[in-house]
């Protein structure tokens, strides 16, 4: 990899993936690592993208860019799920926090 390096990085949602895999697949033959992620992207992406972009966007009031789109992308359903996310993080989050950011999340499951 001689020459190659990365610039920068910015996360997105597994519906902006989607998106761009659809996309891409249009024009060109995906290789077997890109069918594959297709597939789980098909599989696993719960909201639309205008619908995730939203959800981010009310939710980087309450937490960073990064985990307002890992949340996007798991809707967690109640407190557990959201506390698991956050079990690796050494940031704390209130309660307070955690409790509106599951009323943010309950507007856009479907």
């Amino acid at each position: 990899m001689i020459g190659k390096k990365v610039l920068e990085t910015d996360p997105i949602s597994v519906a902006e993936v989607k998106e761009i895999l659809e996309n891409f697949a249009e024009d060109h033959e995906l290789n077997y690592e890109q069918n594959l992620t297709l597939d789980h992207v098909i599989k696993f992406s719960k909201l639309e993208v205008e619908e995730s972009n939203k959800l981010i966007g009310e939710l980087e009031e309450v937490v960073k860019k990064k985990y307002a789109i890992k949340i996007t992308d798991m809707l967690p359903q109640d407190l557990a799920d959201l506390r698991l996310l956050f079990a690796k993080e050494r940031i704390p989050i209130k309660n307070e926090d955690l409790k509106k950011i599951l009323e943010i999340v309950e507007k856009y499951r479907t």
